[in-house]
């Protein structure tokens, strides 16, 4: 919504606005670029122009919609999703995507997985069989152990930490 507001307030029309993603009617000039550019840093995005920064952006987005936004939905593994979806080698989108990101693209998406499960473990609306339904875990032991691997902490542990900072506002008391 940030983007295509400050593209129509620069004058142009998006024709689509996609997380990651904004197709305009017509190509633009290196001056209408930069100054479109300058724009949307002072709201914190960068325009991504060439092919293979515009693949990586693509994979994270793909893979962040999948984690955060498409509760289960993954039938399938995620190389044979990322390749259907970006039309490319799974080979070259993991070489590229290491390259460029200096992690591997399975990393990123355990990554992206435990900043999940931590979002639900504090909403506390559901259990951590169901965290683990919902991610795509085979088993409450595996998700367990990732988010050990991953965080240092066991769930549990995660969740007794982060209930511990927070007061009933009952208890909160001036100074």
């Amino acid at each position: 919504m940030v983007v295509k507001s400050e593209m129509e307030q620069l004058g142009y029309k998006p024709v689509y606005v996609s997380l990651g993603e904004v197709t305009l009617e017509k190509e633009l000039t290196n001056h209408e670029k930069s100054i479109i550019d300058k724009r949307l840093q002072l709201v914190g995005f960068a325009i991504i122009d060439d092919k293979k920064s515009r693949l990586i952006e693509k994979i994270k987005t793909l893979i962040v919609e999948q984690v955060h936004h498409k509760n289960n939905e993954l039938k399938t593994n995620l190389s044979d999703y990322l390749t259907r979806e970006l039309h490319h080698d799974y080979k070259y989108i993991t070489t590229l995507f290491t390259e460029v990101e200096g992690t591997t693209i399975e990393k990123y998406f355990i990554a992206q997985k435990i900043e999940r499960v931590k979002e639900l473990l504090v909403y506390d609306e559901f259990s951590l069989k169901e965290i683990a339904f919902q991610l795509n875990y085979s088993s409450v032991a595996h998700l367990s152990a990732q988010f050990k691997k991953v965080t240092g902490l066991t769930p549990s542990h995660f969740k007794d930490i982060r209930s511990e900072k927070r007061k009933p506002l009952d208890e909160v008391k001036f100074i």
